[in-house]
């Protein structure tokens, strides 16, 4: 898997050795036509701008609805990009059942969590809300993964992370102005992707198969996933109005398709570490991106808050000094 399994601009960190080997990866890949610089501003902007496209879609949609559409047109991608690379998607009965499990904490049940969460709170909290989840991966890890120690910059890091949510929702206002079930849904979303990634690092690290074929299947699985939910807890729209079923087609085939290609690559060219940079700068896109758009209000603890989480989440990221003393040997 790499960093964009999740296809969201959730900008979830996975360890470099739990990458599959790619056939391209492995060999000499050709000069790409468009700087890294480039494709990492692309994809900053849309990632940061899904948070706005669910909020959109959601005006016409049920949530389920939105996320099955998003996973539909996400899929699609995918898979014409494996058509065209005549790749097949992963066999065996076990990498499947893996999958599956991943698909219900990387992609159906955040993403329609973030749906849900997005009827009642704005688009900009939502994104804000999506930067915790290396402060959520961070805290499982601890606790479920030895080799991850619980150094002093990830404490602190974890700390000022979570007191950073407190500045966003303003605690010290009793949450006021804040929808606490929406705020816990787009919290819970965040966890689920951590909770994802952890099993994807003990169940299919090393896996052979490339992170495009494994995506793609993933995603073919989640919206299954949805298909059954969505038929069985929503009824068939009756209208189709342009903007919302534009939103909707841009979120899956551009926020979750066409980003995954772009974040394979930069992972592929400038690595994991650079390219998980990504994370620093949706949530700065999502806020400004509800604020201007569809003028969401905004107060001081906003911007401050984020910026807080963003620092502890840059601090749980860190590596250990003998970490990077033994990666130079």
């Amino acid at each position: 898997m790499t960093t964009s399994t999740g296809l969201d601009g959730s900008s979830r960190t996975t360890p470099e050795q739990t990458l599959p080997r790619s056939p391209a990866a492995s060999g000499t890949r050709p000069a790409p036509r468009i700087d890294w610089r480039v494709r990492f501003a692309v994809l900053a902007l849309v990632w940061g701008f899904s948070f706005l496209l669910i909020k959109v879609g959601t005006q016409a949609y049920a949530p389920l609805q939105v996320t099955l559409g998003r996973m539909v047109f996400g899929a699609a991608v995918l898979l014409a990009v494996l058509a065209a690379k005549r790749e097949r998607l992963p066999a065996g009965k076990r990498v499947w059942g893996h999958l599956a499990v991943s698909a219900v904490f990387l992609n159906a049940l955040p993403f329609s969590l973030f749906a849900y969460a997005e009827l009642t709170i704005s688009s900009s909290l939502a994104g804000i809300c999506n930067a915790t989840t290396p402060l959520f991966g961070m805290t499982l890890s601890i606790a479920a993964l030895s080799e991850d120690r619980p150094t002093r910059h990830r404490v602190v890091g974890l700390a000022l992370g979570f007191a950073g949510v407190l500045v966003v929702l303003g605690a010290w206002r009793g949450f006021s102005g804040q929808d606490p079930a929406g705020t816990a849904m787009a919290l819970g979303a965040a966890a689920s992707y951590a909770v994802g990634w952890l099993y994807v690092r003990r169940t299919l690290a090393g896996s052979p198969h490339s992170a495009l074929s494994m995506s793609g299947a993933q995603l073919m699985i989640g919206a299954a996933q949805l298909a059954v939910l969505t038929a069985l807890f929503t009824t068939a729209p009756t209208s189709f109005p342009v903007v919302p079923v534009l939103a909707v087609l841009a979120l899956g085939a551009l926020g979750t398709g066409l980003a995954f290609l772009i974040q394979y690559g930069l992972v592929a060219e400038v690595g994991p570490t650079t390219a998980q940079m990504v994370t620093y700068f949706i949530p700065v896109i999502a806020t400004v991106a509800g604020v201007t758009v569809l003028n969401e209000p905004l107060t001081w603890s906003t911007p401050v808050g984020a910026l807080i989480v963003l620092l502890g989440a840059a601090l749980t990221q860190r590596k250990p000094r003998k970490s990077r003393e033994q990666a130079l040997r």
